[in-house]
């Protein structure tokens, strides 16, 4: 497929970016290759092929849920400038 000129500013005034005009013929040649790229890749025979989660097909190992640190909540809010039925006070600040 082939990306015109108009096109290429087209989509950078949609993404807001400036590309300077010496740089338009490369930019739309890219895009070109990129699309027939695309092109090529959907005319693949994909039939019977299952689809992959993830080409390596790996699992994702998972670690054991078990409590690792100790409760410390009564040590922190004792020091705390101020608390109410477990929860922290602070400064109102919107009015």
């Amino acid at each position: 497929m082939k990306v015109t000129r108009d096109v290429v500013e087209k989509i950078a005034e949609l993404a807001q970016l400036q590309i300077p005009d010496g740089e338009l013929a490369a930019v739309s040649e890219k895009m070109s290759r990129v699309l027939d790229l695309v092109e090529e890749m959907q005319s693949a025979d994909t039939a019977g092929i299952e689809p992959m989660a993830n080409p390596l097909d790996a699992t994702q190992l998972l670690r054991p849920d078990v409590v690792t640190e100790h409760d410390q909540r009564r040590l922190y809010q004792d020091i705390a400038p101020e608390t109410k039925d477990g929860l922290y006070l602070v400064p109102k600040v919107i009015d």
